[in-house]
């Protein structure tokens, strides 16, 4: 890329979601990708789904763990964009000819009942602004070789977004304990991985307050009816062909995932 901006980067991105091809570092080539610039790169690329006729459906937050972070080289959660072209039906499997390199993650997720809107806005606040809580996987894909980028990469990149699914069992948040609500992920009836919702940033919720903080920022709200993805409980796996991955939750319900070409 001869001269690197807003419009480029974007360019570039959707270059590579396009045709399924990962590349290097932006910020290798454009140091001034700041934070700033990135989220300002980050809705640019929303804007251009939206033309395309795209229409926004919620806000995701990615790297809402202390060890996640380190093993990325970041250090700070950060929130995406998602779009009805991202919702996996429930029992649909994960069309792997149209990624990259996924990867599965078991999430909490919010449905809002009501807008929430920063700056200031508290754990408490924003549970408040929930109409009710579900299992959800995030299928990540990024478009940076080996998952490895720099925070102003993975930002521009709408943090690693690509696909995501919901169980339709929608749970009250009323007498919810989300901290302890514990999650235990299995690749084909075997256990990989377990974690509680304090894995992100302590609770569900602050999470959920962080993302309505950001946005505020920017100018921008939770808006009412919107999912948000309230980020990684544990470990992403490689969502290999063949597989089915499942997610048991205390009181959320289960969810299950395959993954399949085509």
């Amino acid at each position: 890329m001869a001269e690197w901006t807003i419009d480029t980067a974007v360019d570039e991105l959707l270059r590579r979601e396009r045709e399924r091809q990962d590349g290097g570092r932006i910020t290798d080539q454009w140091p001034a990708l700041d934070l700033g610039t990135a989220y300002r790169v980050q809705d640019a690329l929303l804007a251009r789904k939206v033309d395309a006729g795209e229409r926004v459906v919620g806000v995701k937050l990615g790297l809402t763990s202390r060890a996640k972070q380190r093993r990325m080289g970041v250090d700070s959660p950060l929130t995406g964009w998602l779009t009805d072209a991202m919702v996996l039906p429930e029992g649909a499997p994960v069309p792997l000819a149209e990624t990259i390199h996924p990867r599965v993650e078991p999430e909490i997720a919010f449905t809002m009942g009501e807008r929430l809107a920063g700056p200031d806005v508290t754990p408490e606040r924003a549970l408040a602004a929930v109409a009710s809580v579900h299992a959800g996987f995030e299928v990540i894909d990024s478009r940076y070789r080996d998952f490895s980028f720099a925070l102003g990469d993975v930002v521009a990149d709408n943090a690693s977004s690509c696909r995501f699914v919901v169980s339709s069992t929608a749970v009250p948040p009323h007498g919810l304990d989300l901290a302890a609500e514990g999650c235990r992920l299995g690749i084909d009836g075997d256990p990989v991985d377990q974690a509680t919702g304090t894995a992100v940033l302590g609770h569900p919720a602050a999470a959920l307050a962080l993302a309505a903080n950001d946005l505020a920022r920017r100018g921008l709200a939770i808006e009412a009816g919107w999912t948000v993805l309230t980020g990684g409980l544990t470990d992403a796996v490689l969502a290999e062909p063949g597989r089915t991955i499942t997610v048991d939750f205390d009181t959320l319900g289960s969810l299950s995932l395959t993954t399949a070409v085509g």
